[in-house]
C-alpha cells in the first residue's frame, strides 16, 4: 500500500519548510537578524503520532563568522509500518545571512532500504546543488528569483509589529522536494489559551498553507514554537531533551491512520464495466480526476474498464497522448540513466511490438522488486539497485524503464481499494493508440482495476496535491 504522501508530509512537517504560493499578499518586510540572535540556542521537540512520542527532532543554530548563521537539524523517527518498525535519519546542515536566507546546504536521508544526500549552494540568483541517491549522482543548476528563505524554530518576525488576526503574510520558501523557491503565506489567527500536556499555554497560532495542505503552528512571546500539528496527525512539542528523547514505539502503523473509510457495496459482479462513486473534495484544491477512463461531474465518478488489446494495435509511441513530459527524464524517474536504458533493451530485446514491450517491462517490475515499504523519495534509479520498493518505487521505476522506449508514460497517485478501506497508492498510465491505460506493476495488473481511483497525475513534485485530502477526502460507491 502507500507510504509515500506520509513521508512526504513528515518532511515538509519536521523540516519546517512551509511552501504555497499567493502573488496578491505583500512580502514580509522586517529585519530578522535580531530573531536568529536569540535563537542561537540549542532545543528540542517531540515528534508525537496518536499520543506516542515516536521521535524528536534537534536544533541548533549560532553565530559561524561575521553575518553568518550556522543551522543544523536532526531528526530521528521511530515509525510502525506494516508491523515493522523502522528507524528514520534526516538531517540538514545550512548557513544562513542575517536575513535567515540560504548560502548553501547539505540535507541527508536514512531509512532501512533508502539513502539520499543533496548538497547545494546559492550564489545571488544561481542555486548549483548535487543529489546523490547511492545508485545515481545529478548535478543541477537554477535561477531563482531570489536566495530563499528558511524557517527555523524561532520565528519572532511574525510577532513585529504586532500583527492583527487574520493578518496574512508572503515569505518566499525553499522546497526541498522540486529544490526550488516559492512563496508560502502565513496567516495570524490570534492569540489563544492552548492546552499541552496537562499545562494551558496563551500562544499566538498561525497558519501556514503547502499546496492547499494546512499547517497549525503557536509561538510564544518570545516567537519560540512550542508546538506545531502537521497533515496526518504528526504534533511537534517544544520538550526538554530527556523527554523530546524518550522515543515510545506506536501500535498504531501509519498507513491506517490516514486510510480513507468509504460507505455503499462494490457491485456483485466479478468483473464489472464500470463503478460510479460519490466524491467529496475540499472546495479549492486542483485534483486530476477527469481524464482517460474517469468521467467526473459535480462529485460523481464514473470509472469505465479499459478495453484494450495488447496483442495487435498500432505502436503507442510518439506523441499520441499529448504529454510530451511524460516521455522525458526528470529527477526522480532517470529514464536516460546509463543502467535504465541498457535493462530497458534487455528486457525488450525479444520484441518487436511496443504493446509486448508494455507487458514484458510490467511483467519485470512486477516479478523483480521485493514488496516492502520503503520510506523514502521514489527514486528509480535508487530502486534498480536496492531492488526493493512499495508502489511508489515500481512505479518510478516503470516509468524510467519506459520512458526510455519513447513510450509516453505518467506517475499517477490516488487511492485503491484493500479490504475495509481505501489506501493512497501509486501506479502508472502509459500511452496506446492515443489514449491513456492504467496499470500497476505492484499488483500485475493490466488494466488496474477499477476500485484504482486517481486523484493527481505528473512525478514527485505534483503528488504533493493529496496532502490537502487527508482527513477530508469521502468515498461512497454506488451501484
Amino acid at each position: 500500500m502507500k507510504l509515500r504522501l506520509t513521508i512526504i508530509l513528515i518532511w515538509v512537517g519536521l523540516i519546517s519548510f512551509l511552501i504555497a504560493r499567493n502573488a496578491f499578499i505583500p512580502k514580509l518586510d522586517t529585519d530578522v537578524a535580531t530573531a536568529l540572535a536569540k535563537a542561537s540556542e540549542e532545543s528540542f521537540y517531540g515528534v508525537w503520532f496518536q499520543d506516542k512520542r515516536i521521535g524528536y527532532v534537534e536544533n541548533r543554530i549560532h553565530a559561524a563568522g561575521e553575518g553568518v548563521f550556522s543551522l543544523d537539524q536532526r531528526a530521528h523517527l521511530r515509525l510502525n509500518i506494516l508491523k515493522q518498525t523502522q528507524q528514520i535519519e534526516m538531517n540538514l546542515k545550512a548557513n544562513l545571512d542575517p536575513g535567515q536566507r540560504l548560502q548553501d546546504f547539505t540535507f541527508s536521508f536514512q531509512s532501512p532500504f533508502y539513502s539520499m544526500e543533496t548538497r547545494g549552494t546559492v550564489k545571488g540568483e544561481t542555486f548549483s546543488f548535487v543529489t546523490d541517491t547511492g545508485g545515481d549522482q545529478r548535478r543541477e543548476t537554477i535561477v531563482l528569483p531570489e536566495a530563499p528563505f528558511v524557517s527555523t524554530n524561532h520565528r519572532a518576525y511574525l510577532l513585529s509589529p504586532a500583527p492583527e488576526p487574520g493578518r496574512k503574510i508572503k515569505l518566499p520558501f525553499f522546497d526541498p522536494l522540486t529544490l526550488s523557491s516559492r512563496d508560502t503565506i502565513v496567516t495570524y489567527v490570534g492569540k489563544e489559551k492552548v492546552l499541552i500536556k496537562k499545562r494551558i499555554y496563551q500562544l499566538h497560532h498561525f497558519e501556514s498553507h503547502f499546496s492547499g495542505v494546512r499547517i497549525n503552528f503557536w509561538l510564544d512571546e518570545n516567537g519560540k514554537v512550542i508546538k506545531e500539528e502537521s497533515p496526518a496527525g504528526f504534533v511537534f512539542l517544544a520538550e526538554p531533551e530527556f523527554k523530546a528523547r524518550d522515543i515510545q514505539d506506536g501500535e498504531q502503523g501509519l498507513l491506517r491512520a490516514v486510510a480513507v473509510p468509504y460507505s455503499g457495496h462494490l457491485p456483485s459482479k466479478s468483473n464489472p464495466k464500470q463503478i460510479n462513486y460519490r466524491i467529496e473534495v475540499p472546495s479549492g484544491v486542483a485534483l486530476d480526476l477527469n481524464g482517460g477512463r474517469q468521467q467526473y461531474e459535480e462529485g460523481m465518478l464514473r470509472i469505465t474498464h479499459e478495453e484494450v488489446n495488447f496483442e495487435t494495435g498500432t505502436s503507442p509511441g510518439g506523441g499520441g497522448c499529448g504529454d510530451l513530459t511524460a516521455a522525458l527524464p526528470s529527477r526522480y524517474v532517470q529514464s536516460d540513466h546509463p543502467a535504465i536504458t541498457a535493462l530497458a533493451q534487455t528486457i525488450i530485446s525479444d520484441s518487436g511490438d511496443d504493446f509486448q514491450k508494455i507487458k514484458q517491462l510490467a511483467s519485470w517490475v512486477y516479478a523483480n522488486i521485493d514488496k516492502r515499504p520503503v520510506i523514502g523519495l521514489p527514486d528509480a534509479v535508487a530502486t534498480l539497485h536496492s531492488r526493493v520498493g512499495d508502489c511508489n518505487e515500481h512505479a518510478a521505476l516503470f516509468a524510467a524503464l519506459a520512458r526510455s522506449l519513447l513510450i509516453q508514460t505518467r506517475v499517477v497517485a490516488g487511492v485503491t481499494l484493500h479490504r475495509d478501506r481505501f489506501y493512497y497508492h501509486a501506479w502508472n498510465e502509459v500511452c496506446v493508440d492515443t489514449k491513456w491505460i492504467s496499470l500497476d506493476t505492484t499488483k500485475d495488473q493490466i488494466p488496474a482495476d477499477l476500485t484504482h481511483i486517481r486523484l493527481v497525475s505528473g512525478d514527485l513534485e505534483e503528488q504533493v496535491r493529496i496532502g490537502a485530502l487527508l482527513g477530508k477526502l469521502r468515498i461512497e460507491i454506488i451501484q
